[in-house]
């Protein structure tokens, strides 16, 4: 009976486990989605990026955001192999500073150009969460579950984020 207990307690975090993993990959999908609908000329505000990075709550409802943490990153590619970081926000994490190097251009990116010319820009969103199941805590711990993904801009070559002084696409 023991046994048979322990396997229902686990059968149910790892199903809690399976739902909220699948929840941050929608949610990493949602931001990139809904930021690369921004273009020049209605460039990201501050009000617009709460209300981005504020989506991932509703995405990942019913279960708590908290111990989310969000960002969203433009990337600016100047050739195969260098790129920076042009802009970068996070929510309950830490953002990429503007002007830094990049680093973490995809092989099929970086031989095959997103944008058909350079400089090319590209969304990156990236979700983590750190998942704490109920019953076995104490035999495994906090799970962090992570996801990301790049998007290119759809309406204009690069998406101005208006706070970011000295911004240019």
């Amino acid at each position: 009976m023991p046994v048979l207990l322990i396997m229902l307690l686990a059968t149910f975090d790892a199903g809690r486990a399976i739902a909220i993993y699948m929840k941050v990959r929608s949610a990493t999908y949602t931001l990139a989605a809904i930021t690369n609908q921004y273009s020049m000329s209605a460039p990201i505000q501050s009000a617009d990026m709460q209300a981005i990075t504020g989506a991932t709550a509703a995405v990942l409802a019913p279960y708590p955001s908290a111990p989310a943490a969000v960002t969203i990153t433009q990337v600016k590619q100047t050739n195969s192999s260098q790129a920076t970081v042009s802009w970068s926000y996070s929510l309950n994490g830490t953002a990429y500073a503007a002007g830094t190097p990049w680093a973490r251009i995809p092989g099929g990116l970086s031989t095959n150009n997103a944008c058909n010319s350079y400089p090319c820009y590209l969304i990156f969103a990236e979700v983590k969460y750190a998942f704490t199941p109920s019953f076995e805590n104490f035999a495994i711990g906090t799970l962090t579950f992570s996801d990301n993904l790049y998007a290119t801009p759809r309406r204009s070559t690069c998406i101005p984020y208006v706070p970011v002084t000295g911004m240019t696409c």
